[in-house]
């Protein structure tokens, strides 16, 4: 299944979230200009990269088109949300901290995609409840497993993939509606 920026701009709609079309371009400068406050962090740059390699260790095999899709939809999150934007980059931060620690890797993005998941299973990330201050596991699981997650199974492509023709937020047909139950 091919996922497009169309599919993250469903995503967002279905979140409330307004995008233009070039809202990629200038939420990424508007992202940098925030990211600028605290050097400590990873750029907004490391962050997108990580948050795409965490989609690959994340979404079934059988996605594919995930740097677009998750730059869009990342960048149109984070748009206007400074706290926001901070835990995403520190859990960015966190994950490449554990790459580096467990598998002297550079970055978590730098890992194998088996390596990417078995370092999130090892945190507990896939059994840990989504907390803003929470542990590092839980911080995690909110601000990148969870948004991923949400991004892919809100598009009108990752729906089809658990049997959602029209996820919420995305407009259908009336034939949908209509048709019972297969």
């Amino acid at each position: 299944m091919q996922l497009t920026r169309r599919d993250a701009i469903a995503a967002l709609s279905g979140a409330g979230i307004v995008v233009g079309g070039g809202a990629a371009s200038l939420s990424r400068q508007m992202a940098r200009a925030a990211a600028d406050d605290d050097p400590e962090l990873p750029s907004i740059d490391a962050t997108l990269e990580t948050l795409v390699a965490a989609a690959e260790a994340v979404y079934p095999s059988a996605v594919e088109g995930i740097p677009a899709f998750v730059e869009t939809y990342s960048l149109g999150r984070i748009e206007g949300r400074e706290s926001y934007l901070r835990g995403v980059r520190e859990a960015s931060a966190t994950l490449d901290g554990h790459a580096d620690v467990w598998f002297d890797a550079d970055s978590f993005a730098a890992l194998s995609p088996e390596n990417r998941d078995a370092l999130l299973h090892d945190m507990g990330v896939h059994t840990a409840d989504p907390a803003v201050d929470g542990t590092a596991a839980e911080r995690v699981r909110r601000y990148v497993v969870n948004e991923l997650q949400y991004a892919l199974y809100a598009s009108p492509t990752g729906g089809e993939l658990v049997g959602l023709e029209n996820p919420q937020g995305h407009p259908g047909g009336t034939q949908s509606y209509q048709r019972g139950p297969r």
